[in-house]
């Protein structure tokens, strides 16, 4: 072989190879890229999960606050207030459990039955105390939250827990 058939054999390589080298480059960084943006996209789920549910915990704590507060105030005008304003109060506060009892029912099918089941009594127990809060001097009112700051810590504690370790 000359040197000229030589050349000529190398172009025809090179022009035959080369192209075929830069297509083969170009689908790896096309599946590069597609791995990357599947990454990403999982990465954006994930935070929009988990700012989603730290949303609905802070407004949860925020209800339960409320219903203390709608509780303390039908406890305190227990005695002076007007029939009028004691249903009214009654029925905020009736309303601020069931805002709880909601948000409780969102972050309880986020988990299992037995953080269903805790969340359930938590609603329940608050709607109790809603119901005493009237009758109950005020002396002992703060001891009807036992039971329910307990359960709330421990909620409070799930709704912590589940946002660093999930989503």
């Amino acid at each position: 072989m000359s040197v000229s058939e030589r050349e000529s054999a190398v172009r025809a390589a090179m022009t035959t190879y080369f192209p075929m080298f830069i297509a083969v480059l170009s689908l790896i960084t096309s599946i590069y890229n597609g791995y990357l943006n599947n990454k990403f996209v999982n990465i954006i789920q994930g935070n929009l999960g988990r700012a989603e549910h730290m949303r609905t915990c802070k407004d949860i704590i925020d209800a339960y606050f409320q219903v203390k507060f709608r509780a303390g105030l039908i406890n305190e005008s227990a005695e002076r207030a007007t029939p009028a304003a004691a249903t009214a109060e009654q029925r905020e506060a009736a309303n601020a459990v069931s805002k709880f009892a909601a948000l409780g029912t969102y972050l309880a099918n986020l988990r299992d039955a037995t953080a269903r089941e805790k969340y359930t009594q938590l609603s329940d127990e608050l709607a109790k105390i809603v119901g005493r809060a009237k009758a109950t001097p005020p002396a002992e009112f703060g001891k009807l939250f036992d039971a329910s700051d307990r359960m709330f810590g421990e909620m409070n504690e799930d709704c912590v827990t589940t946002a660093k370790t999930a989503m």
